[in-house]
C-alpha cells in the first residue's frame, strides 16, 4: 500500500478496527489521510466496509480501535468540534418528505445554533449555488431523486464544514444526474478547499487524478491515485486493477 499523504492532512484515520456482535470483522486496521480541496474516493463492493467507515467518522458507531483526528482534533476526546467541522450525506435519504425545502434546511441550520437571519442567508447561498431556488418551497416529496439529493448535500454544507462525506450518494440516480452531482462535488473541493470523502462502488465516479483508498473484506488495499493503483497492478484501467487486486469485479 502507497501512502502518500503529508503531516498536513485535514483528516487522520488511525488503524480502524471495528467488529460487530455477531463475530463480522468490518474494518481491520484501516489508515489513510484526507487533504483539504481533494477529492477522495473510497472504493469498494457492497459488504467491503465502506458504510462501516463512514459510520465511524459521523460517530453513528462507537470506535473499538484506533482513532479518527479532525484538525488534529481526536473524535474521542472532542466528538463535538470534530462532527460540527463534518458534512453528511447518507445513502438512504433522511429528509423530511413533508416539509418544504427551505424547512428542511432551517431546521437543520438551528441545529447548528445558526440565527434565522444567517440560515436564510446560507439557504440562499446553496440553493442558488445547487439551481434549485425555484425549488425551495416544495415539498422535498415532490421532488425527484437527483433534486432530492441536491437537497442533502446543501443541507450537509449548511454550517461550512471543512470535511463533506457522501456514502454511495448517486445510488438509484440516472447516469447524467450521477455525473451532474459528482462534477458539483468536485467543484466544492476547488472553489471552497473542502475535503471530500465519497464512498462508491462505481469505477466511472472516479477520476484518474483522484486519490483513492481502495477497501476489500475490511482491509485497505491500496491508497494512492487512481492512475498510480493501475500502474502498481500493472493495468491501464481502474477496472481491470480493481480486479486484479481483489479477485473480484467492479462495476463500470
Amino acid at each position: 500500500m502507497t501512502d502518500t499523504a503529508s503531516n498536513t492532512a485535514l483528516v487522520d484515520i488511525q488503524s480502524i478496527s471495528f467488529q460487530y456482535p455477531s463475530g463480522k470483522q468490518a474494518l481491520d486496521d484501516v489508515s489513510f489521510q484526507l487533504q483539504s480541496g481533494q477529492f477522495h474516493a473510497l472504493l469498494g463492493l457492497n459488504g467491503a466496509g465502506k458504510s462501516t467507515l463512514f459510520a465511524l467518522i459521523s460517530r453513528l458507531f462507537r470506535l473499538q480501535q484506533g482513532d479518527i483526528l479532525l484538525n488534529g482534533q481526536s473524535l474521542k476526546v472532542a466528538p463535538s468540534k470534530v462532527l460540527g467541522s463534518m458534512g453528511m450525506v447518507f445513502q438512504q435519504s433522511t429528509l423530511d418528505l413533508d416539509l418544504s425545502v427551505s424547512e428542511n434546511l432551517h431546521y437543520h441550520a438551528s441545529l447548528h445554533g445558526m440565527s434565522r437571519s444567517r440560515r436564510q442567508e446560507r439557504i440562499d447561498v446553496e440553493l442558488t449555488r445547487l439551481d434549485m431556488n425555484d425549488a425551495r418551497h416544495k415539498k422535498v416529496r415532490a421532488l425527484n431523486g437527483g433534486h432530492r439529493r441536491r437537497v442533502e448535500i446543501a443541507r450537509a454544507l449548511m454550517h461550512q464544514p471543512s470535511l463533506l462525506l457522501l456514502d454511495e450518494a448517486t445510488v438509484g440516480l440516472d447516469p447524467a444526474t450521477r455525473q451532474s452531482i459528482n462534477t458539483h462535488v468536485r467543484e466544492l473541493c476547488e472553489e471552497r478547499n473542502v475535503a471530500v470523502l465519497w464512498a462508491t462502488h462505481l469505477i466511472e465516479e472516479i477520476h484518474p487524478r483522484d486519490k483513492v483508498a481502495l477497501l476489500h473484506k475490511s482491509k485497505l488495499l491500496a491508497f494512492d491515485h487512481a492512475e498510480a493503483i493501475c500502474q502498481t497492478a500493472g493495468q491501464q484501467s481502474l477496472v481491470n486493477a480493481f480486479s486484479t487486486l481483489t479477485g473480484t469485479e467492479a462495476r463500470s
